[in-house]
């Protein structure tokens, strides 16, 4: 594999799932407790799908949630299915069984979207409402997250952010309601602004499937996927993959 692709785009390999979910663990409370000392929070953003499932399961885990001052992490969602939090297909949902459950946090520290089902204007207006709240910020300034997961979709989408859809080129608001003609429906995510000004931004992919799409979006002509358009503005970018989806990257 090509080491200066693996360099320069940050990019850690583990051989198999259960050693990428380690690895990011790893990584999470180190940096948990590097701004928890920094900053007396951590601020997080999560999402949804099927790779970070077992990343939730293995943070809930006893030994490795001792090592996390959760009082001190605040929750957000990166972003959701227009269902109600009920249906299986709610990230919040998912992300609130296998791991927000089953730690110490705080309730005032989570802050869910409401009712996204109702009405996705108002849900993402009101989300924005309440990230404007939390972060207290004037003008122009944006919000700056701790960590902010993200995946990978096989058509190179990143939170809801898919190709095609209007908000890939919303500049100004943090989070939206996106209309996704392929899937005839509309999400909910955060923005770009927001994305790029995070402290951490994690990539966490895995699977065969995905290998061509990885490599197209590290090595091939920028902006064809709307993964590519997330940059480490102000911080930095992470990549962490199983062997299986970094397998195109040989050579390169």
């Amino acid at each position: 594999m090509g080491s200066s692709v693996l360099e320069a785009k940050n990019i850690s390999v583990f051989d198999d799932y259960d050693a990428l979910v380690k690895g990011i663990v790893e990584l999470f409370v180190k940096l948990a407790d590097e701004a928890i000392k920094a900053r007396g929070k951590f601020i997080i953003s999560l999402s949804g799908g099927s790779t970070p499932k077992g990343f939730y399961s293995r943070l809930a885990e006893a030994e490795v949630a001792s090592r996390v001052d959760w009082s001190k992490v605040v929750v957000f969602f990166g972003d959701e299915r227009t269902v109600p939090y009920t249906s299986p297909d709610s990230n919040q949902r998912m992300i609130t069984e296998l791991l927000l459950s089953k730690v110490p946090l705080s309730r005032e520290n989570v802050f869910a979207i409401q009712d996204p089902d109702m009405d996705p204007k108002d849900a993402a207006i009101s989300y924005e409402r309440s990230m404007r709240e939390f972060f207290k910020l004037s003008g122009d300034e944006l919000p700056q997250f701790d960590f902010m997961l993200l995946g990978l979709g096989d058509d190179g989408h990143t939170a809801s952010l898919f190709p095609g859809s209007p908000a890939l080129t919303e500049a100004v608001r943090w989070f939206v309601d996106n209309k996704v003609e392929k899937l005839n429906t509309v999400r909910l995510t955060t923005t770009y602004p927001v994305i790029n000004n995070s402290r951490h931004i994690v990539f966490l992919a895995e699977g065969q499937s995905k290998a061509s799409v990885l490599k197209d979006v590290l090595t091939g002509p920028e902006g064809k996927y709307p993964s590519q358009n997330v940059k480490a503005e102000t911080g930095k970018l992470y990549w962490y993959l199983d062997k299986e989806i970094a397998s195109q990257l040989e050579g390169v």
